[in-house]
This record gives structure tokens, sequence and C-alpha cells, in this order.
């Protein structure tokens, strides 16, 4: 079979042989040019992929540090967040995304091992093969070329040898002819005209020796070791193209084989966006903040065509003294200065300008300090549906630590009985000391849980209503602070509206002289107005410290809302107190100068 590249060479056979050595090394050259430049190509495309891999490797990496960075931390309020379908959704969609990325990362390692690996090493062999081909190509390019001129070299041997016989014989038959001449000169011409055609025969001998072997070297080298080369060649040439085709659909296979894994993933995103649930959501967030407060009642209508007593609420001042309860008076004027609502600076504002001692100003500033800090131990701040999840969750902690204290003291139980069967493996009274302490945890905290039981079963409706004695029992700061911080603190209840009553039981009543401090509250000046507020509901003031207020209803502003959910206003020079902002739409004058602030 004659290769294809050789036909390119065959067509200058028939021309004399130095144009076709001439032929033959220019097609020799182009094929080197040709095959090197096929490898160029499959270097590029190495090159190519190797780029592809690195762009897989970023992407999923940039991929892994997106999901990673929008995960929820652990121990942190985001987990919260996460009992909502929407967010649920989300995490599932991050999750996803990082499956995703992995995918990605096995395109890359693919590629790298399938691709990038073996062609470079085929490449290292390619050139090789390609080296070797080309040296045998010169190889018998030089013995053609040597041949051919040691068959130049014979046959102008032979010509010459030639020439030079027909002068001897010119020579001879002229000293023949010629009667001067001697006799011993013209048998000496005639011996020089034997002897020159003598060589001229061994020329011609083997210049026709010379040009047999030429002849056979030349076939040889035409039909035989070039076709062979040049078939090595081209067979080498195409399986390069066959290797480089191969890898191209490699590098096709390899998408193509994550991208049932990757539709999966997307299929996950696709459940997760379908799983969200608003109703769900809806309903969580309403059992997370409901209040579990009632509604307010009707309002009363008070008629004034007579005189009479207006009514107060039951935690009043006035229905306290009917029930025979002391509470400290701190003016004689009711402006609404009372305690739930005064805020911390205007006490101590009071304190200052009165001559009390610093004694009682340190006792009040500490009282503040823990009711504006941690809350009571039964959440007893809080509205009644959040206090009982809190009172719950309190429950479902304590009965996790019993548990686990359970657990330990059965695992040193029968630590003990293998050492009390195998005494050589440890001492049993070494766990005794381990095991009484198990005990008297699991004893505290059997009487914590049976405590916080209780109270969720009164905010249930399972058990009446906390006992004097009992409420001081289970107050936060009753064997840390005197009687006056249970007064103000712990002894606090949280009424249906939001505000805050306060109770004082007969054995924890605050002591304190009215005489000067009743005085300075009689002289205090009331405050300025700061802007005006229009009603949006109806609100009524049925706690000390609040008023009430109809829909619509216009008001001045005295003091704005410092954070604690209430604004002060006022009716007229008598009617002060405070209101939920939500309840009101405030205007305030710019121009207008707020209350002052004592430092």
């Amino acid at each position: 079979m004659v290769s294809l590249f050789s036909q390119s060479v065959f067509h200058g056979a028939l021309s004399p042989p130095c144009l076709c050595c001439v032929k033959q090394k220019d097609q020799f050259d182009n094929l080197e040019k040709h095959t090197q430049w096929g490898i160029d190509v499959l270097e590029k495309y190495i090159k190519f992929v190797k780029e592809r891999t690195e762009i897989e490797l970023s992407y999923a990496k940039q991929l892994r540090n997106l999901s990673k960075k929008y995960q929820p931390k652990k121990n942190s309020k985001e987990e919260e967040e996460y009992r909502y379908t929407s967010t649920r959704a989300f995490l599932a969609t991050l999750n996803e995304m990082n499956d995703y990325a992995g995918q990605h990362e096995v395109i890359s390692e693919n590629m790298t091992s399938l691709i990038t690996g073996e062609l470079t090493r085929y490449v290292q062999e390619l050139k090789q093969e390609r080296k070797s081909h080309f040296h045998d190509g010169r190889k018998a390019q030089q013995h053609i070329e040597t041949c051919w001129k040691q068959l130049e070299a014979s046959k102008r041997r032979f010509e010459r040898d030639c020439k030079e016989a027909d002068r001897a014989q010119q020579y001879f038959e002229k000293m023949d002819a010629d009667i001067n001449v001697t006799k011993a000169d013209v048998e000496k011409a005639r011996q020089q005209a034997q002897l020159r055609h003598q060589m001229a025969e061994d020329s011609k001998a083997e210049y026709s020796s010379t040009l047999q072997k030429f002849n056979s070297e030349q076939h040889d080298h035409y039909y035989t070791h070039i076709p062979s080369i040049f078939q090595k060649i081209q067979e080498m040439e195409e399986r390069r193209i066959v290797r480089i085709g191969e890898s191209m659909r490699t590098f096709a296979e390899v998408d193509r084989q994550v991208i049932p894994i990757i539709g999966k993933c997307l299929d996950e995103i696709t459940k997760a966006a379908e799983s969200v649930d608003h109703k769900n959501d809806s309903q969580l967030v309403i059992e997370a903040f409901k209040s579990g407060f009632e509604p307010p009642g009707d309002i009363e209508f008070e008629d004034f065509t007579q005189p009479m007593k207006r009514t107060v609420s039951e935690s009043s001042l006035s229905n306290s003294r009917a029930e025979g309860k002391y509470e400290p008076k701190f003016g004689g004027k009711s402006k609404g200065k009372l305690w739930p609502f005064i805020k911390k600076n205007k006490i101590i504002e009071t304190l200052l300008g009165t001559k009390l001692s610093l004694k009682l100003i340190t006792l009040n500033t500490q009282v503040w300090s823990l009711i504006e800090g941690a809350g009571p131990e039964d959440f007893s701040n809080l509205p009644p549906e959040q206090r009982r999840k809190k009172l719950q969750q309190k429950v479902d902690e304590l009965n996790k630590d019993i548990q686990k204290e359970l657990d330990q003291r059965d695992a040193l139980t029968k630590m003990k009985d293998v050492y009390i069967k195998n005494p050589q493996m440890g001492d049993a009274a070494s766990v005794d000391h381990r095991l009484a302490e198990l005990g008297q945890n699991i004893e505290k905290l059997r009487i914590e849980v049976q405590k916080f039981e209780g109270w969720l079963a009164e905010v249930e409706g399972r058990l009446p209503a906390r006992s004097e004695q009992s409420r001081r029992q289970s107050g936060l700061y009753e064997a840390q602070h005197s009687p006056a911080v249970n007064s103000c603190a712990q002894d606090r209840e949280s009424s249906p509206d939001g505000s805050y009553t306060e109770e004082q039981s007969q054995e924890t009543e605050m002591k304190v002289p009215a005489t000067d401090f009743d005085d300075e509250f009689d002289d205090e000046e009331p405050l300025p107005t700061i802007g005006t507020c229009k009603a949006l509901y109806t609100f009524e003031g049925q706690n000390e410290g609040t008023i009430s207020v109809a829909e619509g209803e216009m008001l001045y502003v005295i003091e704005e809302d410092k954070g604690d959910g209430w604004t002060r206003i006022r009716r007229n020079e008598d009617e002060e107190g405070y209101v939920p902002t939500s309840y009101v739409e405030v205007y305030l004058d710019k121009n207008a100068k707020g209350a002052m602030t004592y430092i």
C-alpha cells in the first residue's frame, strides 16, 4: 500500500535523480513543519482544558464560600429564624449549592485526569516518535545522496578514460603513418593506446557496476524506505488527530455525566421553594408573639353633672389604702408621677433636689438597676402567652439536665458494680463521692422543675394564683437584696393591657419619710409641652400613671417615648399620664424644648 504522503514525492520519480532528491528534501521539510504544527495544536488544546479546570475549581470555591457565608451561625439568633418555611427553604438552597459546587470540582478532577494528564503524556511520546521518523528519513536521504555522488564520480572517470583512449589511439595512428618516426616511437605509442583502452574498459565496467547498484538503491529508497517512513509519519499524524477528537468527546462527556446530579440539586431547590408555606409562617409568628391579653372592655359612662368621686382602678393609690396596704407616697398631687412610669433619671433628679441622705439615693439607684436588668425568675414581667412559653422552655431544659445527671449516675453505678466484682480494676469507694454529688444535683434540679411547673400550671389556669409568701420565696433577689428591692422588682406583675401594677406585702413595706419628699413633688413645676398628638384608638387607663383617651382626641405631648413603648401626655393642668405610643400619632414642635435632662 502506497502512503498518501509518499505520493507527493513520486510525481518526480521519472525526473533526473538530483531533482528527485531536491523535491524529496522539500517534502521532508513540509512534513516536518506540518507535524510540528499538529503538536502545537495539541498543546494548545491541553492548555485550554487546563484553564477550564482552573475556572471550574475557582467557581466551585466561590460557590462554597458563598454557601458558607450565609449559613446560620451556631448558637446564634439566626438559628431561631430557621424555623420558618421560607428560611428553611433558603437553608436547603445553600446546602444544594454546596453540592452543586462539588459537581464542578468533579468536572475539574475528571478533566485533569482524563484529558490534561493523558494528553500531556501522549505529547511527549508523540515528540519522540516524530523525532525518530524524521531521523530515519534524513538518514535514508543522506544514503541515496552518497550513492548518487559515487555514481557521478564513476561516470566522470569512465568519460575521462574514454577520451584519453581516443587521444592515445589517434596519436598512435599519426605516429604509425609518419615515415620519419622511428619504429620504437611507434611501438611506444601503440602500447600507450592499448593501455588507455584497457583503462577505459575498466572504468566502463566500474561505471556499469556502480550504476546498477545505484539503481537498486534508488528503487529501494523510493519504493521501500521512504514510503515506509512516510507511512509511519502518516499513521502518527492520524493517531494525533484521532486522539484530539477523543479528548474533545471526553470533554463533553465529563460535563454530561454531572448533569443528572446538578439536575437533582436544582430539583431539590425547586422542592424547597414549593415547601414555602405562608400560612404556616404566619401562624408561627402569631404563636411567637401573641400576648394572651384580653381586649379592653367598653368604657363606662362618667356622669359629671353630679359631684361624685371618679372611679379608679384596683391598683390605684386610694384602693390600696382601702385594703389596708401602705403605699409610699411621693407627692400630694396626682400627676402620673408613679413608680412604674417614672424614669430613672427623673427619680435621681428629684432625689438630688431633696435633703434625703446619700443612702436613700443609692438604694433607689440599685432598685432601678435591678428592675431594668434581669427579669424575675418566674418571668412575671412577660405577657401570659410569652411567659408560658418561657416557663415551658425552662422546664424542658431542666428535664434534659436531670436526664444527663441520671445517665451519669447510672454509668457510675455500673462502674461501681464492676469494681465490687473485680477489685483489681479499681476502688469502689472512689465513686461514692461523685454519686452523692449527682444525687444532690438531681434533687435540686427536681425541686427547680417542681417550682417552674407550679408557675406553668398557674399560667395555664390549673392552679390558683400564688400567695404572697410563695411569691416572695420564688423571687430572684430575696436572698441577695433588701426588702425594698423585693417590693419594687419582685412583686411586679403584668396587667392585661401590658402595663404593670405593684403589690407590697406588709412584711416588705418601704418606710420612707414623706415630709420633705412629698413637698418636693408638690413644688415640682409641670413639664413644658413639646408637641401634640392625636389618639388613634381608645385606651382605658385603668392603672396608676396611665390616662384614658378616646379615639380622635387631641392632647398635648410632654415627654417622648424613651424606648419603653409609652408616651407621656397631658389633657389639662390636672390630667396627665402615659399612653401606649402605638395608640397615638405624635406631632412634635421642632421649636419647643423637651424636658430637661439631669446628669
